[in-house]
């Protein structure tokens, strides 16, 4: 039997619940509670329950729950036009192509679905770039280890994560891990078949670890010496989430490609790759997609480069940030068992001795929404318009828990 919205909705949780488990795919062991909508820093399930969103959709949901300039850019293109495939262009894909190239220093985009699929074509651009110099087809990256780039087999090879590779291999060849934050240990994979260097300026699943300024401008260096691409996944760290637009801004480092995703498009699917002119590899024929940059995502990520600039975010994450920071810092110093607080901006990470599942599921039980970054730390990303009085709200909450 199949169901309509309003039927399911009609439900005792629990059968709409079953309804669902009977027909997706067990890869989530997702947590007894259906959303159905939203306001500002807060979600509301399905039994009227209200929580304070601390996880932002893991990173997305930038602006928060029913932005209206947000949403009323994606009704009036809904009613315009939804898609017609890059065969074509449209304003709108314009408009935030130019938006997102000013503000992350870069050249040229191409738009995708996910953060997933911009690191798909990053790899492809760093190999075609190599390809175009020598016309070898043997190259190698360089990644990180504990990095977390995505799950299909490209950028799944690259994750330097052996628990989520173990059942795909073999994966992509050629790639080799360094130490995150070493630069002697990158230096010392580096070969002639060396076509990219990628890494996330701040580490997101691997457990909320920033780079270090010197880690990074020793790597751009070393790039440019050995004409290598460096690539930055800016998938979570960036738009906004460390009060700069893009992390590696905070470290004055361009990248020669770079992948964004998440609040690009605040809920809309939408991911990119963006590149300098000199690694504008890929030409016709070398990559596509059917749905990406399409008008609707166009518009949605178009508004968000308006209400960033109109609501000023990068100031309100810079000064809620530090505030987060310095209460997070005290909760440390009240509990031994938090063994580490790391981030910056509204990107942040508590270590804990023990597993904290268990600590997140009682948060989520208290009304307040949090996930963890690996398995001993929780992770603090919520929407970019947090205020202070969410920040004391969220500590009064996770401090009873724990």
């Amino acid at each position: 039997m199949t169901n309509t919205i309003e039927a399911l909705q009609a439900m005792p949780k629990e059968e709409a619940i079953a309804c669902a488990e009977e027909v997706l795919l067990h890869t989530y062991n997702r947590y007894h509670i259906i959303f159905e909508k939203g306001e500002g820093m807060y979600l509301y399930d399905s039994e009227g329950r209200k929580y304070l969103d601390f996880c932002a959709g893991i990173a997305v949901f930038a602006l928060g729950y029913k932005n209206e300039a947000f949403n009323t850019a994606v009704k009036n293109q809904v009613d315009n036009l939804v898609h017609t495939s890059n065969y074509y262009y449209n304003f709108p894909s314009i408009a935030a192509a130019q938006k997102l190239t000013r503000a992350a220093h870069m050249d040229r985009v191409f738009f995708t679905n996910s953060g997933t699929e911009a690191i798909e074509g990053a790899i492809k651009t760093a190999r075609k770039y190599a390809f175009n110099k020598d016309g070898r087809t043997d190259h190698e990256i360089i990644a990180m280890n504990h990095s977390f780039h995505g799950r299909s087999m490209g950028a799944l090879s690259v994750t330097g994560n052996p628990h989520y590779q173990e059942a795909f291999k073999p994966l992509i060849g050629g790639v080799k891990f360094a130490e995150y934050n070493n630069l002697e240990s990158v230096k010392a994979l580096v070969t002639d078949r060396t076509c990219a260097v990628i890494l996330e300026p701040v580490q997101g699943e691997g457990g909320i670890y920033p780079a270090t300024e010197e880690f990074l401008k020793g790597l751009r260096a070393l790039c440019d010496e050995k004409d290598i691409l460096l690539i930055f996944d800016e998938i979570q760290c960036g738009m906004g989430r460390t009060g700069e637009m893009f992390a590696c801004q905070r470290y004055g480092v361009d990248p020669d490609v770079m992948t964004v995703a998440k609040a690009l498009g605040c809920g809309l699917p939408v991911g990119a790759f963006l590149v300098k002119e000199k690694a504008a590899s890929l030409v016709a024929g070398d990559h596509g997609s059917t749905y990406g940059g399409n008008p609707l995502v166009g518009a949605a990520a178009n508004a968000v480069f308006d209400i960033f600039e109109e609501e000023d975010i990068l100031s309100n994450v810079k000064e809620t940030g530090a505030y987060l920071f310095e209460k997070l810092e005290a909760v440390k110093a009240a509990h031994p068992q938090i063994t580490d607080h790391r981030g910056v901006g509204f990107m942040q990470g508590l270590e804990f001795a023990e597993p904290v599942g268990p600590l997140v599921a009682k948060c989520i039980e208290n009304g307040l929404i949090l996930i963890s970054a690996g398995t001993n730390t929780i992770r603090f990303i919520p929407p970019l318009i947090a205020q202070k009085e969410h920040v004391d709200k969220m500590v009064e909450i996770l401090e009873s828990c724990i």
